[in-house]
């Protein structure tokens, strides 16, 4: 970001923003939105407090649980798509139904099908997560040079030896890009899941300080929730800029 003709950091305009919540927050307009001073001192309180860990790690275990499911479900799924036109074809208009529909609306039937535990909400992240992946890893895959595949032909590469020398790689860009998106709509996911399925983690955390007016405690959470799908997708983005080189060699 360029001021003046000075380059600012790109963190600069956080540090704006933060100031404008400041005075908002300090001039009293609303009660919802305390100063960012405040919701700061209220996260170095709450942060060693046993509900705040045991928050923590019930919604870390869900969203892990819930991301693997989907990169393990989605890459593969993705690059058979992008293989086989006949997958494709099938599969393809459910993919893209799901990607656009409101999967929100989905939760009351998950919940009578797996129940109000810990299950229902690993499925509904790995649900907000799964199409996008899927549909960049056949993307990436689609795009592959036509050459590298007949290579492979030629020199009898097994089935698994071309999705794991040839696919894969060549499709690596495309396929970390969709993991990155999906793991910011798992974020969603797991929170949604934390509040209509079972009120834990987050969740609870959500539920109990809106309904205190507890407003600077309501933000502390929901800022560090912020801060750590914010930190996951940058480490992501940069390790797809280390791999981007590979979408010059397909």
């Amino acid at each position: 970001m360029r001021v003046l003709g000075f380059r600012l950091p790109g963190m600069s305009s956080l540090i704006l923003w933060g100031l404008v919540w400041e005075a908002v927050g300090r001039s009293g307009l609303t009660f919802f939105l305390p100063p960012l001073s405040e919701v700061f001192a209220t996260f170095f309180a709450i942060v060693g407090t046993a509900p705040f860990q045991k928050a923590l790690s019930e919604t870390a275990q869900a969203f892990l649980a819930g991301v693997f499911s989907a990169v393990a479900i989605g890459i593969p799924v993705g690059i058979l798509m992008g293989k086989n036109r006949l997958v494709d074809e099938l599969l393809l208009p459910w993919v893209n139904i799901f990607l656009s529909a409101p999967l929100t609306a989905l939760v009351p039937v998950l919940m009578v099908l797996f129940g109000f535990g810990l299950k229902s909400i690993i499925i509904t992240t790995g649900l907000f997560a799964v199409w996008i992946i899927i549909l960049n890893a056949r993307a990436g895959v689609m795009q592959i040079n036509r050459s590298l595949v007949e290579m492979a032909r030629c020199f009898g590469a097994t089935p698994w030896a071309a999705f794991s020398k040839v696919y894969f790689w060549a499709a690596l860009p495309e396929i970390l890009g969709g993991v990155r998106i999906g793991v910011i709509r798992a974020v969603k996911g797991v929170i949604i899941g934390q509040l209509l399925i079972s009120i834990v983690g987050f969740g609870a955390l959500f539920e109990l300080y809106s309904a205190n007016f507890l407003m600077s405690h309501f933000w502390a959470v929901l800022v560090v929730l912020f801060a750590l799908a914010f930190a996951v997708s940058e480490a992501l983005a940069a390790l797809e800029r280390r791999v981007s080189f590979y979408a010059a060699k397909r």
